[in-house]
C-alpha cells in the first residue's frame, strides 16, 4: 500500500496558485479598463460645460482642454481630447449652436513589460458628449 500523505495540500496548493493569479490578473485589466472610461466620459462632460460657459471662443478652448485635463489627471489616464462646434465652427457661442467634445485613450494592459513595446495591448475607451448653448443666455 502506498503512502500518500502530503500530497494533497501540494495539489491544492498548485490549484490555488494556476487558478487564482489568471483571475486576479483579469480582475486588475477589468478595473483598469473602468477607470479610463469613467476618465474619458467625466473628460467629456466636464470640457463640454466649461466651453459652452465661456466668454469667447479662445477661452473656450483653453477651458475646455484644462478642465478635461483635470478630470483625466484625476485618474492617472492620458487621452486624446477633440472639441467641435455645431453646426458649424463659425455658430460657437451663438444661441442654437452646441459643442461636442470627444475623448479617446487606449488603455494598456496591466503588467506587461516594457520590452514588448508601449502598445502590446490594450483597451480602446471613448467617450462623446455633447453641450448645448442655451438660447436663453444673461445679456453681455
Amino acid at each position: 500500500m502506498r503512502d500518500e500523505r502530503g500530497s494533497a495540500p501540494v495539489e491544492l496548493v498548485w490549484l490555488t496558485i494556476l487558478l487564482l493569479v489568471p483571475f486576479v490578473y483579469v480582475m486588475i485589466a477589468v478595473f483598469d479598463a473602468q477607470r479610463a472610461a469613467y476618465a474619458v466620459s467625466s473628460a467629456s462632460k466636464a470640457a463640454a460645460r466649461a466651453y459652452v460657459q465661456a466668454p469667447d471662443t479662445v477661452t473656450a478652448t483653453l477651458r475646455a482642454q484644462r478642465a478635461a485635463a483635470v478630470a483625466l489627471g484625476d485618474q492617472r489616464v492620458r487621452a486624446d481630447v477633440e472639441v467641435v462646434c455645431l453646426p458649424a465652427p463659425s455658430s460657437c457661442l451663438q444661441p442654437g449652436s452646441s459643442v461636442r467634445v470627444s475623448v479617446s485613450t487606449v488603455q494598456p494592459l496591466p503588467l506587461t513589460p516594457s520590452v514588448l513595446g508601449d502598445e502590446v495591448g490594450g483597451v480602446a475607451v471613448d467617450s462623446s458628449h455633447v453641450e448645448p448653448y442655451g438660447s436663453f443666455r444673461e445679456g453681455r
